[in-house]
């Protein structure tokens, strides 16, 4: 039984520890792939043996969980005490090759990751502000754009995950990430309260049960490596400080500080909580503490995790703590490689069939929020059609800033920004410096609502109906209509 009062926010509700740790081993799942895929990215463009790819995963696996943690449960000026999940960030990804590219190498990566974090915490609580531009028109933009976003993510997954393996797109790997869907469909429908809730991680053990039993599972590298590791500070050489990489490396800081601002309000809609200038600068400040300390334990920046704000949709468990145990379990991945072994051998697929539900959702959260939103005699149809238009461009052709430079593809290439920076301009043009914006936009306003008086209905009784232009009762005899004057109508 789950202990929480009227006086506590909904993120703080305690659960049973055992219920915890399951649900904090369901977002660990959810995010794996994602936490270890930058690693995996940059370690091999970085030329490092197959042994030093390794370390950089459980160094990122490690400090994915301390910054989980700091962001969930929290200390004064560190931290939202939202269910986040932090991991490493893929936006840097882009950045941190074009480093490596130039010559800098892993160690001129660190450096840049470290200085332009340090830049990203001095200005977290002025980035904070801009919570003042984000009514709902923003917000709803925004969280739709994340899930739609991510989309593409569960699509990859569920075709294999890897393009160049000869499986990719195959019946088999599309219909397993079918049967996961299916399982968690059937679970959330036919279960109690607790199954519907576990509907993600039951379904995903269930999936990778099947695959383990057609030979689409591989479980045979588990056993390979040390089962204990504790990250080594500077286990590639100190970092090195080069002013280009470190420039560039801000940019990303930038998207990542809109990315996580917009992460901390969506989590928070969901959630039901307030969400206020500060809280987004603690949780800010607490991202930006944690990537400048991520490449002491050779890890990148880090960054809240959409796809763990959907799987807190689905599940309807606010609690931060549940977050914070699955903390916790990356934490011991990160000492334990063999356990990381063991999660890494869930097949991509069956994450795939699992993020359509959850991305999913995360969009339908975003087009809740819009929902709410006024249209008519104002330009807000407009805003919410380009901005969304304008954010899912970079989603629908990757190529499409392929000829613009280095910093501007940084921040555009990603769905979430390029959203969240047009929803702000739009809204700032037609909703805050209002001179020029026309009474009646025209066609870029929605259609006047239908409005009924009241008195109207009053005159109505139970079982009248409309039909054909006539009013008739519940036996179907018209009922006369008079105009205003007490002449009969027409």
């Amino acid at each position: 039984m789950t202990r929480s009062t009227a006086t506590t926010r909904p993120e703080d509700e305690r659960l049973p520890i055992g219920s915890a740790f399951a649900y904090g081993f369901q977002h660990v799942l959810t995010m794996y792939g994602g936490i270890i895929a930058p690693p995996l990215i940059v370690g091999s463009a970085a030329g490092l043996s197959a042994t030093d790819i390794a370390l950089l995963i459980t160094s990122c696996l490690f400090i994915g969980g301390l910054a989980t943690v700091l962001q969930t449960v929290g200390v004064k000026f560190f931290g939202s005490q939202l269910p986040l999940v932090q991991g490493t960030s893929f936006a840097s990804v882009a950045t941190m090759l074009a480093i490596v590219g130039g010559g800098g190498g892993i160690q001129a990566v660190f450096g840049a990751v470290m200085a332009a974090s340090l830049i990203g915490l001095v200005i977290a609580p002025f980035f904070a502000k801009i919570i003042h531009f984000f009514p709902p028109v923003v917000t709803g933009v925004v969280i739709t754009s994340i899930g739609l976003s991510l989309t593409p993510v569960a699509a990859n997954w569920a075709l294999g995950g890897n393009a160049k393996a000869p499986t990719y797109g195959s019946v088999e790997n599309i219909g397993l990430a079918g049967l996961t869907l299916l399982t968690v469909m059937v679970l959330s429908k036919l279960g109690n309260a607790v199954v519907s809730r576990l509907s993600i991680l039951l379904s995903m053990v269930i999936a990778t049960a099947v695959a383990a039993a057609v030979g689409m599972a591989d479980f045979s590298k588990v056993g390979e490596g040390p089962i204990a590791a504790v990250p080594q500070p500077f286990a590639f050489g100190p970092p090195t400080f080069e002013a280009a990489a470190i420039v560039s490396m801000v940019i990303v800081v930038l998207v990542i500080l809109t990315e996580t601002t917009a992460d901390i309000i969506a989590v928070g809609e969901i959630a039901g909580t307030k969400v206020d200038s500060k809280r987004i600068a603690d949780g800010l400040r607490a991202d930006m503490l944690s990537s400048a300390v991520a490449p002491v334990f050779n890890s990148f920046t880090q960054s809240a995790f959409a796809q763990n704000v959907g799987l807190v949709a689905v599940t309807g468990i606010r609690s931060r703590f549940a977050v914070a145990a699955g903390g916790v379990v990356l934490l011991v991945l990160g000492l334990l490689p063999v356990l990381g072994r063991v999660v890494a051998a869930v097949p991509a697929p069956v994450l795939g069939g699992a993020g359509i539900v959850l991305f999913g959702t995360v969009a339908a959260s975003g087009i809740r929020t819009l929902a709410r939103v006024e249209y008519r005699d104002t330009m807000n149809l407009v805003i919410v059609a380009t901005s969304i238009a304008f954010g899912m461009i970079p989603v629908i052709n990757k190529d499409f800033y392929h000829a613009f430079p280095t910093w501007f593809q940084v921040i555009f290439d990603s769905g979430i920004s390029s959203a969240a920076i047009m929803a702000i301009l739009l809204n700032l043009v037609f909703n805050v410096f209002r001179r020029g914006t026309p009474h009646d936009p025209s066609v870029f306003a929605a259609a006047p609502t239908r409005v009924i008086p009241l008195h109207v209905l009053e005159c109505l009784e139970d079982g009248d109906r409309c039909e054909e232009g006539r009013i008739l009762d519940r036996d179907g005899k018209e009922i006369r209509v008079e105009a205003g004057n007490g002449a009969p109508g027409h």
